[in-house]
């Protein structure tokens, strides 16, 4: 049987589009930041959270295009402060704007994601700073992401289909696109892209132990998908994919330019691991009372970083050869000059030193296997299967290069691999 995530029963977390549903509510799916194993540093409160779960909405506030016309510069203000309907005004040029204007459609719910705490924003998102422990830690001089950056609609009636559009509607209901913004008319109409672009990447084979990483898209302001641009905020369009759509699926990578989401759907959530079975295989390698090869006293790994208390059972290990010992003092003065190297003393292989700790978010996971692997350098522990399909995604890093990094801390993979098996010696009675 496989492990069965609670539906947690929450209240209504924004939006003021239409209310969240009663406690019995049917769950969408769940949007995860990378980056956080479980909690922002600062705590998970109201709308700005480490992740979002979306639930049936009590009356649909969902939009569809209806009607697009031209008007002048000089009625533009007009059009984007009418909070009576929603609309995208995409500026041709200082005397022509092209307003495409969208009726209400009950049959979908929709939800935003953007960096406004404006009430419009359901899910409030801010720059992911790899490895932040603290508050101070994720301040960010300058977002790259944008106050008003998507919206998922999602359909009310089975099979529930999630899909994403670049862009959210700001509190007067109106995306813009301004003059200098990437747009062009198509056969329907007109169509655009964000500045720094919403990027879709969904895995090959779904999101389990066999899962592969697939190709970046770019998804555009109507829900259309398309090649990357050259650069991030490149004014030329990548190419139009055929065939492909604007449909979340299990697994789905969701890049805001400054934080990365998972889109994890309610049957995907069934099968990755609940809190309390991460919980249990963490509490079986306690159990096992592993010992520390040098120093013979027994170790315990902890649940989470959070504390930032390290005890003197806390397990570390050596990152090259995955050998685990408690921490000791063994050959730090004579390999000073290396930094944070070190000789393992059971092979005598160098390499990093570092404490593991637990990988706490469930919905990262791929399979509910034991965890016997930890990423290098950050030392967060997970099963082995995790931890090669994260090895092998490619994460939007700054506007034009991409690297694997761990899911749990954010931070940039190192290694051969990007991972390690640890090597445990177990208690000598």
């Amino acid at each position: 049987m496989p492990f069965m995530k609670e539906n947690p029963k929450v209240p209504s977390q924004g939006g003021d589009f239409g209310a969240i549903g009663d406690l019995n509510s049917i769950k969408y799916g769940e949007l995860i930041v990378l980056g956080y194993n479980g909690c922002l540093p600062s705590g998970n409160r109201g709308r700005r959270r480490s992740s979002f779960q979306l639930e049936k909405r009590t009356t649909g506030n969902g939009v569809q295009p209806s009607t697009h016309y031209e008007i002048n510069s000089s009625q533009t203000a007009q059009v984007v402060q009418n909070e009576s309907q929603h609309s995208i005004s995409y500026t041709l040029s200082r005397n022509k704007t092209v307003v495409v204007e969208y009726k209400v459609d009950p049959e979908v719910d929709m939800f935003q994601v953007g960096r406004s705490t404006e009430p419009v924003i359901d899910f409030v998102v801010m720059d992911t700073v790899p490895g932040a422990c603290t508050l101070e830690d994720c301040t960010v001089t300058e977002s790259t992401i944008s106050r008003f950056a998507c919206r998922i609609m999602v359909q009310r009636d089975p099979p529930y289909t999630a899909r994403i559009y670049a862009a959210g509607f700001n509190n007067a209901k109106n995306i813009f696109l301004g003059e200098k913004a990437c747009k062009w008319r198509t056969e329907e109409g007109m169509d655009g892209l964000t500045t720094n672009g919403i990027l879709i990447m969904k895995p090959i084979g779904g999101f389990d132990g066999n899962a592969k990483p697939g190709v970046w898209r770019e998804v555009s302001v109507c829900g259309r998908v398309y090649k990357l641009r050259e650069t991030r905020s490149a004014q030329e369009r990548g190419s139009l994919i055929e065939g492909e759509e604007n449909v979340l699926v299990d697994g789905t990578l969701i890049d805001l330019c400054g934080a990365t989401l998972l889109w994890r759907s309610a049957s995907g959530l069934m099968r990755t691991p609940t809190q309390r079975h991460l919980e249990m295989l963490r509490q079986n390698i306690n159990d096992a009372r592993p010992q520390c090869p040098i120093g013979f006293n027994t170790l315990v790994l902890p649940s989470s970083r959070r504390s930032r208390v390290l005890t003197e059972k806390q397990p570390y290990a050596y990152l090259k050869c995955g050998h685990v010992h408690g921490y000791h003092h063994w050959d730090s003065k004579e390999n000073e000059s290396k930094g944070d190297d070190r000789t393992c003393p059971m092979c005598r292989v160098v390499g990093s030193y570092v404490a593991l700790f637990m990988g706490n978010e469930p919905s990262s996971y791929v399979d509910t296997g034991d965890p016997t692997h930890a990423f290098c350098p950050c030392g967060h522990v997970c099963t082995e299967k995790t931890a090669k399909f994260w090895s092998e995604v490619p994460l939007p890093h700054g506007t034009h290069t991409f690297q694997a990094a761990c899911p749990f801390c954010a931070n940039p993979l190192s290694g051969d691999h990007g991972y390690v098996k640890l090597i445990f010696q177990e208690a000598i009675d």
